[in-house]
């Protein structure tokens, strides 16, 4: 366990700066550790015992170049020189730390350090690391990523989602695995079956490096060789850091299921003492420096500290917590140049509304399974690779948290991304990248996810339980997200262009069944339509019919054929949801009811009944009705499919509504 320290052709002078850089963290901790004690901070993830990676790996690479740091990496931050004031201010929840005390501990990141703040999923840091990767290489930036991650961590499919993602397009990542022998209180052996992570390495057909993780001197030569030569001739490097977590996996764990005998052993090692020890020996340091050193550190950290506790507390305010949800969009709605319209079936009209967005947008990359030289399932992109070429539409491997994980990783570093699932039920593989990532990015530290994810949805064309699902409402109830789902060609083209303009994550919904049973004059411009605004497709009297999508089609189709006198009501965007046009409609008929495909459980159409209900109450003549699918999954066979979807009973429920 001997470390053997080589100073090779380093300068005093950055022996020394590394010294301190690896004696700030650990100075830290101790004070934190402190801290915690007396009950002024809440929690802490100690890295004593690991600082050698994170002080190496940071050192090693530019300040240009993007860090994904994990629970432990408290040396990135410091070794990047973040305010330690700020800093502080996180751990306690003040308004001056990175997510406005919205988040805790490392979970932040910092676009002036170039550090992306993990989430306590762990694995989606890797495909964001993709992303960023994706968009150095794109521009043709010679610059590495680095992204950590755990031996624990390393189990989730998300490893080797990014991993296999990152291989296959030769991305300039290194993926640096911290194998500290415990996942929270699992050991390496309940936790992988292989002796070390390089041993996966050749199954990516990817590089690897084995390094002394408690060696600062190693790391930094290794990770510095390792960045150069990617830097020349981008591809991924797997690296393993070998080094032993000397506190629990956070302090009110404990560290009882861990034997002394690692404890003494990995003494030895101690990133710190041993390279202070190995300076004193070279005579690059006396005791007296030491002590210098050591009292300049904890001198700014008082100071920080002092500032971090005289911030006062937090003060809610309700409208900017609200507001900071989405990152700001200035919406301009652009009308068609000229009069020109042309028929198109809904497939077509996406299809222009993405050839358009690619056009005018340089920075847009579209990625997707078989979505290249194939077009896509539904041949959405047919073309699209003679056109913008294969490095802005990219095939993907059946990665999908890997490439919506890529698609945000875009984001942060300059680029606008569209992820096509190729059916709306396998976006199931990628729900944590969408909901708690992309999602949430924005309010907890600012950041922007300009991603749209589009989602071929919906029944009625006999394909079963995995590929005719309604599942809008996963992402309806998510704050930070947007959902979108039109019901005319002419409506998909304008709100999908806006998608592109905003820049916040999209879910867009297109239901296969529309796309080639219905037509209409679309324009041939370029055009936007604003989100959060419906539109009423049929006037009437006497009832109100509120739906979306395929549920658009088969109200009018019903009203029309027995000449009700209700009005219909396209929602067109789920989230934001216009509730002005759907009151104003209720207060006119003062009857309603909800129409939608998906199921009635926990529908939306649950949602705008209780909207109703308490805005419109004195104007109701009757009790807000729903009609939506069957509580069961989707059926194959036709007989038990249209059983399952409400259409065939929309007639008798609106003859019931209007005789009530």
């Amino acid at each position: 366990m001997e470390l053997k320290f080589n100073k090779r052709h380093y300068s005093e002078e950055f022996l020394l700066e590394l010294y301190r850089d690896i004696q700030k963290p650990r100075l830290i901790e101790e004070k934190m550790l402190i801290l915690l004690r007396q009950g002024k901070i809440s929690k802490w993830f100690s890295g004593i015992g690991q600082e050698a990676i994170s002080v190496g790996a940071a050192k090693a690479l530019h300040d240009d170049e993007y860090i994904l740091p994990m629970h432990r990496n408290l040396g990135v931050f410091t070794t990047r020189r973040v305010p330690l004031h700020r800093l502080f201010a996180q751990f306690q929840g003040k308004l001056s730390g990175f997510t406005k005390g919205r988040d805790r501990s490392f979970h932040f990141g910092s676009q002036e350090h170039k550090i992306v703040g993990m989430i306590s999923h762990l694995g989606p840091q890797l495909g964001v690391a993709d992303g960023i990767a994706l968009a150095n290489k794109l521009k043709k930036e010679k610059k590495v990523t680095l992204v950590f991650t755990g031996d624990g961590g390393a189990s989730e499919g998300d490893f080797h989602e990014a991993l296999n993602t990152a291989a296959v397009w030769n991305l300039p990542v290194i993926f640096l695995v911290e194998n500290n022998g415990y996942g929270l209180s699992t050991p390496s052996s309940e936790q992988f079956k292989c002796k070390n992570f390089v041993d996966k390495g050749p199954g990516y057909g990817m590089e690897t490096e084995l390094i002394p993780g408690n060696n600062v001197l190693e790391v930094y030569h290794k990770i510095s060789q390792i960045a150069e030569s990617i830097r020349e001739n981008p591809r991924p490097v797997l690296v393993e850091c070998l080094t032993f977590r000397m506190r629990g996996h956070e302090e009110a764990s404990g560290t009882k299921y861990v034997p002394q005998e690692l404890f003494d052993k990995w003494e030895k090692t101690d990133p710190p003492k041993s390279y202070e020890a190995f300076l004193l020996t070279e005579n690059i340091l006396s005791l007296e420096k030491i002590e210098e050193i050591k009292k300049e550190i904890k001198a700014e950290i008082d100071e920080a500290l002092k500032i971090a506790f005289n911030e006062p507390e937090i003060v809610p305010d309700t409208e900017k917590e609200l507001r900071d949800v989405y990152a700001p969009f200035d919406f301009k709605e652009t009308t068609p140049k000229s009069d020109k319209k042309s028929e198109k079936r809904l497939v077509d009209a996406i299809s222009d509304g993405l050839r358009m967005a690619m056009q005018k947008h340089a920075n847009l990359v579209l990625m997707g399974q078989d979505i290249a030289e194939y077009g896509g399932v539904f041949k959405v992109t047919e073309g699209f690779v003679k056109e913008f070429g294969k490095e802005r539409v990219r095939n993907t491997p059946l990665c999908e948290s890997a490439i919506l994980g890529a698609g945000l990783g875009l984001s942060i570093n300059g680029h606008k991304a569209m992820v096509e699932m190729q059916f709306a039920d396998f976006v199931s593989e990628g729900i944590t990248q969408i909901v708690n990532n992309l999602a949430k990015i924005h309010y907890r530290w600012g950041q922007n996810a300009d991603v749209v994810v589009r989602m071929p949805t919906g029944a009625g064309v006999a394909a079963g339980p995995f590929h005719s699902q309604s599942n809008e409402m996963w992402f309806a109830h998510t704050p930070g997200l947007k959902v979108v789902y039109p019901s005319t060609p002419e409506d998909a083209k304008g709100l999908l262009l806006t998608a592109f303009e905003d820049p916040n994550p999209i879910m867009f919904f297109e239901h296969k069944a529309l796309y080639r049973s219905i037509s209409g004059l679309v324009p041939d411009d370029y055009y936007t339509i604003p989100f959060g605004k419906a539109k009423i497709v049929r006037e009437g009297t006497q009832a109100t019919i509120i739906t979306y999508g395929m549920g658009v089609h088969q109200a009018l189709k019903v009203a029309e054929e027995n000449n009700y006198d209700v009005e219909i009501i396209d929602l067109r965007t789920l989230l934001p949801l216009d509730t002005e046009t759907i009151y104003n409609s209720v207060k006119k008929t003062n009857k309603a009811l909800v129409l939608h495909e998906d199921t009635l459980f926990g529908g939306l159409g649950g949602e705008i009944s209780a909207k109703i209900t308490e805005n419109c109450f004195p104007y109701l003549d009757a009790p807000v009705m729903r009609l939506a699918s069957l509580d069961t999954p989707v059926p194959f066979a036709k007989p038990l499919e249209d059983n399952f979807l409400p259409w065939n009973k929309l007639n008798d429920t609106i003859e019931t509504l209007l005789n009530y």
